[in-house]
């Protein structure tokens, strides 16, 4: 499986993602003759070798007329334009979503419905072909699945239509929900809102470098500015045998032995209800000889913060222990099936090498275990038998 690994350790822009895949060896054309079905008119692109401090990169530029290069678009006028172009079907699959993203991510802060909101900055000629070059240099490269490094956020404000606005801008904040994101010290925008709609849409997820074979490495670089770090974006392009996922999560530890046992099943559930990926409880033997208990959590690191919450609130716990760990996980996915007994979820493990593991939920196995009166292992194996039957028809 081909992967690309965007290590964006001075943020993310349109125009620094079409910079690296050009950088990477993809001829220009490959991008350009995409952007050109788009109809647009009164533009012209240019792409330069560039210094950014002691790194060399590749700069994109558009240059728009004076009308283009402030049009405002409408979400309806964007996926016209980019529905009505002779695209190829992942070209054009790939930049409507990314599209759609930011229209949900601006209406969401304006109080609106997608459909209404009209793009400014990013309905100009050069974000659209920031996005659909993105998307046809990332197709033609074969890339299978992207990985994103933590998006570092900085601060200041920057001018927008609507006035000065706060950096990160509003509408970036909201598109990387769910995305590990860490502060920069340099007051600048460092991520821009088609940056971050490129990663939110198409990255697999945010974390550490995924294991794989390296290729290639192309940098795409930003504006020439004084920063702490060169204004580069780095793209690494490789090879995987297996298509396994990597990320970065925090462990939260505490050692208790004041707590009343019945109350950890409650503790659990608010943690996993609170993000937590797991949970666990270990005895413990304390000094004195007292029994305790080790009280492990795993979580993302931007949710650590409210995962140690709920532990202070929930349990007696004053203090607790976080280290960053690195995870490399199978792809997963849940699919449902119909069992003569009821419908239920099963979550599968494994990618193209095939499904490593198969687990059925069990809260809606119980469920119909207790609807139909049979036993709750019968339901287990009938939705296991529907399962294997689903996936050998596929």
């Amino acid at each position: 499986m081909r992967i690309a690994y965007f290590d964006c350790f001075s943020g993310i822009s349109g125009n620094m993602v079409l910079g690296a895949l050009i950088d990477l060896g993809l001829p220009r054309e490959a991008i350009l003759s995409n952007v050109e079905k788009l109809g647009l008119e009164g533009y012209r692109v240019e792409v330069s070798k560039v210094s950014r401090g002691p790194i060399g990169a590749t700069h994109v530029e558009v240059f728009a007329g004076e009308g283009e290069g402030h049009a405002h678009r409408t979400f309806r006028d964007v996926r016209a334009l980019i529905e009505g172009a002779p695209l190829e079907a992942a070209v054009r699959e790939a930049s409507l979503k990314v599209f759609r993203r930011l229209a949900e991510a601006e209406a969401k802060v304006h109080r609106t419905d997608p459909d209404s909101v009209t793009f400014h900055e990013v309905g100009a000629v050069d974000a659209i072909i920031d996005v659909v070059g993105s998307c046809a240099g990332l197709v033609a490269l074969g890339v299978e699945r992207i990985h994103c490094s933590p998006l570092p956020l900085g601060g200041g404000s920057v001018p927008s239509r609507h006035g000065e606005l706060p950096l990160p801008a509003p509408a970036t904040v909201e598109l990387l929900t769910g995305m590990a994101v860490h502060g920069a010290s340099d007051p600048v925008e460092t991520v821009t809102p088609t940056g971050a709609a490129l990663m939110a849409t198409l990255a697999a997820g945010t974390g550490v470098f995924p294991p794989m074979r390296v290729d290639r490495v192309g940098y795409g670089a930003g504006d020439d500015r004084a920063t702490r770090l060169p204004n580069v974006l780095r793209v690494v392009l490789g090879e995987t045998e297996e298509p396994l996922e990597g990320d970065a999560v925090s462990v939260i530890e505490t050692n208790i032995d004041d707590l009343n046992p019945e109350i950890y099943d409650f503790l659990s559930e608010r943690l996993v209800a609170a993000g937590a990926l797991d949970v666990s409880l270990s005895p413990l033997q304390m000094k004195k000889g007292r029994p305790g208990t080790l009280l492990r959590v795993i979580g993302a690191e931007a949710d650590r913060a409210r995962l140690a919450e709920v532990i202070f609130r929930e349990s007696s716990a004053i203090g607790v222990r976080v280290t960053r760990a690195e995870r490399i996980i199978l792809p997963r996915r849940t699919i449902e099936v119909d069992t003569p007994h009821g419908r239920v979820r099963v979550k599968l493990a494994g990618g193209e090498a095939g499904i490593r593991s198969m687990h059925p939920e069990y809260d809606d196995c119980r469920r119909c275990a207790e609807a139909t009166g049979v036993p709750l292992k019968e339901v287990i194996e009938a939705a296991h038998a529907a399962a294997r039957e689903r996936l050998s028809s596929l």
